[in-house]
């Protein structure tokens, strides 16, 4: 498998439910979904509030399908201060650790882990995965255009289920839409890497409360 960073000349899928996605041929990508109950409610209302008012006072129309693009074109003090104050912020949110956290248990995080490895090198080619407490990173490549966001169902979708059964809950067991990023450059690639592995340390787990791995050298 062959895959390439974000061109922004290649035709680039974009659809939006509360957050945006952009999708290329043969692209990497960056990966977050959460459980349910991963951030307080008043607590995501607020952070979405503040983010539409940062967008408006910066001349952007929150409701574009393609509001990501036009952050992208800001000047790069503008770019740097969005990715501090809302992307930084969205995932220190979810290391706070909120939540039942029932992904600390080993049996659990194996689920989602297994089902990750199970179609690489088919449908895709991971990079590396975390699973914490209550949310997963993955970074992987993705061959076709709209590819990922199926995936990420189906995921989401076949680990809901499993775990739901092992533990006798029932109902919604993570949150509809997941956070992605189309990665950019080589060097981005090995940022993404490095947060993955330093995401468990940052949110001060103890060694069994995740799972981490990463496609060997």
């Amino acid at each position: 498998m062959e895959f390439r960073f974000f061109d922004p000349r290649a035709k680039t899928d974009v659809s939006q439910r509360q957050l945006p996605h952009w999708e290329q041929d043969n692209a990497f990508y960056f990966i977050t979904w959460r459980t349910a109950d991963s951030i307080p409610r008043d607590v995501l209302v607020q952070w979405e509030a503040e983010r539409h008012a940062w967008l408006e006072a910066h001349g952007i129309d929150p409701k574009l399908e393609d509001w990501q693009r036009e952050v992208e074109m800001l000047p790069e003090r503008d770019h740097r201060e969005f990715y501090r104050l809302f992307t930084l912020k969205w995932h220190g949110m979810l290391d706070e650790c909120h939540g039942e956290c029932v992904l600390k248990q080993p049996r659990v995080s194996e689920i989602v882990a297994e089902n990750l490895r199970h179609q690489d090198g088919s449908r895709y080619a991971l990079e590396a995965f975390v699973v914490m407490p209550n949310h997963v990173h993955v970074l992987a490549g993705v061959h076709r255009r709209g590819e990922m966001k199926n995936l990420c169902r189906n995921w989401k979708r076949y680990t809901a289920g499993r775990i739901n059964t092992m533990l006798g809950k029932e109902g919604q067991f993570w949150q509809w839409e997941s956070f992605d990023h189309v990665v950019r450059s080589a060097a981005s690639l090995e940022k993404f890497k490095k947060y993955i592995f330093d995401n468990p340390i940052k949110a001060r787990l103890k060694e069994g409360e995740y799972r981490v791995w990463a496609k060997p050298k």
